[in-house]
């Protein structure tokens, strides 16, 4: 099978300091990679580039053999590229619902956003994510960690992604919440999705 994501002869470096020196990786739709290593290791560096954070200082990365190298963060996006990083994006004092679908409020005429559909919406996208016990009307403030972190995940599948990127994202999740996670990425690799996991 010919590769989804393809990285040839990746380097960064940072003042000096190389992170990345000429990686190669392929990533086929349904894989699912675990990228391993200490702190400082470079997994973060490595993913933000094939996310579109942070450009390369050498090499190449294409999606179904098209280089997209230095796309932005936008352009993957639109690519189906998408990352959940270990510190959260959510705003706090947004609903769960609000945050899910930040800056894709689902308007309708007139550019009013319908709140029932919201709410509905995000329920079907918590259930999915096995986070169904979540209020989507709940300040994402007053949950808990974990909680925060399956809404992160949620939001994440609003886009339907070709490639999912996660970072650590058992760190705050218990055990059962764990397998739950586990669960969906199958799910989602056999549906096609190639999913990187950091750890």
């Amino acid at each position: 099978m010919s590769p989804l994501i393809s990285l040839r002869g990746i380097s960064k470096s940072f003042d000096g300091n190389a992170v990345l020196k000429g990686i190669d990786l392929d990533i086929a739709a349904g894989d699912i990679i675990g990228l391993v290593g200490e702190n400082g290791a470079g997994k973060s560096t490595c993913v933000n580039i094939i996310a579109g954070n942070l450009r390369p200082d050498h090499g190449t990365l294409r999606l179904e053999g098209v280089d997209i190298t230095g796309a932005s963060v936008v352009e993957q996006l639109g690519r189906g590229i998408r990352i959940i990083h270990q510190e959260l994006s959510l705003a706090p004092s947004l609903s769960v619902a609000e945050n899910i679908f930040l800056g894709s409020y689902r308007a309708g005429p007139g550019g009013w956003v319908n709140h029932r559909r919201l709410v509905a919406e995000a329920s079907k996208v918590l259930a999915r994510v096995r986070a169904g016990h979540i209020d989507p009307q709940a300040s994402v403030g007053s949950l808990r960690a974990g909680d925060q972190q399956l809404v992160e995940i949620a939001k994440a599948l609003t886009i339907e992604p070709r490639l999912l990127i996660m970072d650590e994202p058992t760190s705050s999740l218990t055990s059962h919440e764990t397998e739950g996670l586990f669960s969906l990425v199958a799910d989602l690799a056999a549906a096609g999705t190639a999913i990187i996991l950091i750890t």
